[in-house]
């Protein structure tokens, strides 16, 4: 009986806090769900061509380093992603409240201007004096409505998607290259019920006091931000990782509980529970017998191994587990590129199923775009946004995009879950091959998962005289939780290299992530990053009494 309260606490830890294992799945009727929530939600704790310079992983007594944050100068609110471009091809991106910051290494000379673009404001240019300001503003300028760039002819927007289609296998850049990266990785879990629904129980210990006591145990909020620096090595869909610092923030002590429960439960169990009896477990119209020999025969060694896999995930972003940990996000996110073919963004693969409209034109890296909207033409399509297509090869140069109704639902005997969310924007910058590749992405997605059911354990003895019947216990769960996974990921640098070069490239998997139980502003000093929100910058773990 407890093995499924511990079951159940073990999901619980596995969801809020992550597997390190994308194929981890859960002994109970909904496994497949349950799989595709932790599948979404790895980790237990986010690509701009813009350098030709090796960024330094010291920190010099000559280095300057300029922070501001960047903003609108009618509402003041923060400008996201902006690109903030000090020299030809040394910058960086704004993070979502419009803050940023770089280094200017001591030896590299200092530039005499450095310019902000953003789609919707004036490029403006600010000498460096004005850098040192806390805040920068820009002022919101209009999508062009009329032909101001120069065309071969006018073209219908369905022309001007199909054109975008066919150039695909000619602007996508499917060459060996290595990328400077900063990746972050911000995940949220907010619970917004926990409650066993206790309704009886024969057993002393196992009370309503200790069903409310687990309850409150479980987090009611819990986040975790992962952070990467390094390099990417591609081929294709083949990828090599080159992690150069890291850091990991989430709080410890909310694995220890789960342990301490688990432990707490099967005390309880070993007293109460005869040999030779057996439990008899229903939930809903399913039901289950369950001899308790082999429980107990078997308990040690199963808490063992969930002790063992507790810790696994608390290590896994700090040990050994980190490079390939990283590898897998990769993975995950670029196959979500528009053009890839298990991408959830089928506008490509399916465009008659959505409605374009050319809204104008704009110029992103000195080049002219179209400027084009999308939403669904009937149900069956799931996203709205907008492309920004180069006018002279039909690239994608940067796509936004939302989902306009829920991914998935799921709903059956009590068990529901829901992809709620599934937003982002993707930039890519042409390389001097002529081809495209991403220099930055911010993809979030959302989650929903629930059970609402009930749960009767009836212990059973035949070789106790009188009634067969020993114990019993009757619960109605009811759990609720949303979950939130963000990725952030910049390039600074791409450089072409031979496929001998990343044939060659052998990983170092003893690479370690640091732990901390707050945020530190000088862990990044003297690096090029995205600069963090105003969430991860409070971030700290409570001191234990």
């Amino acid at each position: 009986m407890p093995l499924l309260f511990a079951e159940f606490l073990a999901l619980c830890h596995k969801i809020h806090f992550g597997s390190s294992n994308k194929q981890a799945t859960f002994s109970i009727q909904e496994a497949s769900i349950f799989n595709e929530t932790i599948h979404h939600n790895m980790s237990i704790k986010p690509i701009y061509y813009l350098s030709i310079f090796s960024i330094f992983t010291g920190f010099t007594s000559m280095a300057q380093t300029i922070s501001s944050r960047l903003v609108d100068a009618k509402t003041q609110k923060g400008i996201p992603y902006a690109t903030v471009q000090y020299g030809e091809y040394n910058g960086v991106i704004t993070n979502e409240e419009g803050r940023f910051s770089f280094v200017l290494e001591d030896g590299i000379s200092r530039p005499d201007s450095i310019y902000i673009t953003s789609m919707g404001y004036e490029k403006k240019g600010f000498a460096l004096e004005q850098m040192q300001d806390s805040v920068i503003t820009l002022n919101a300028r209009a999508i062009e409505l009329s032909g101001v760039y120069v065309f071969d002819k006018e073209l219908e927007v369905d022309d001007i998607i199909q054109k975008m289609i066919e150039n695909i296998p000619k602007n996508v850049n499917k060459e060996t290259i290595k990328q400077r990266f900063f990746l972050r990785k911000s995940e949220l879990a907010n619970m917004q019920k926990v409650d066993f629904g206790f309704e009886k129980s024969t057993i002393k210990e196992l009370n309503k006091e200790l069903m409310d006591s687990i309850a409150r145990a479980i987090p009611q909020h819990a986040s975790h931000y992962t952070e990467s620096f390094g390099d990417l090595y591609k081929n294709d869909t083949e990828y090599k990782l080159n992690i150069i610092k890291a850091a990991d923030l989430y709080d410890k002590k909310d694995v220890g509980s789960f342990e301490d429960l688990a432990e707490h439960m099967e005390d309880i169990f070993k007293q109460n529970v005869k040999p030779g009896s057996y439990l008899k477990i229903k939930s809903g119209i399913f039901s289950e017998k369950i001899q308790v020999d082999s429980i107990l025969d078997t308990m040690d060694d199963e808490r063992m191994e969930q002790v063992e896999k507790v810790k696994a995930q608390v290590k896994k972003d700090s040990v050994s587990g980190l490079v390939d940990s990283q590898r897998w996000q990769f993975e995950e996110m670029l196959s979500q590129l528009y053009y890839k073919e298990d991408t959830k963004l089928d506008f490509v693969e399916k465009p008659n199923r959505y409605e374009f409209q050319l809204a104008g034109y704009a110029e992103i890296d000195n080049a002219g775009v179209y400027v084009i909207d999308f939403w669904p033409k009937r149900s069956s399509a799931d996203f709205k946004g907008r492309l920004f297509i180069n006018i002279e090869d039909y690239a994608i140069m940067r796509l936004d995009f939302t989902n306009t109704k829920r991914l998935r639902n799921f709903r059956l005997l009590g068990i529901t879950y829901r992809k709620t969310m599934y937003k982002g924007t993707m930039r890519f910058a042409k390389l001097p091959t002529g081809k495209y590749d991403l220099q930055f992405m911010d993809l979030s997605d959302g989650r929903y998962f629930g059970v609402d059911r009930p749960l009767k354990v009836v212990e059973k003895n035949k070789h106790v005289k009188g009634r067969r019947k020993q114990n019993e216990l009757k619960l109605n769960i009811d759990f609720r939780m949303n979950m939130t996974t963000k990725y952030e990921l910049v390039v600074f640098e791409q450089d072409n290299i031979s496929k001998s070069e990343f044939t060659s490239y052998k990983e170092d998997k003893t690479v370690r992530a640091t732990y901390m139980p707050r945020y530190n502003p000088e862990f990044w000093k003297g690096y090029n990053i995205m600069e963090p929100n105003q969430a991860i910058r409070g971030f700290t773990v409570e001191e234990e009494d």
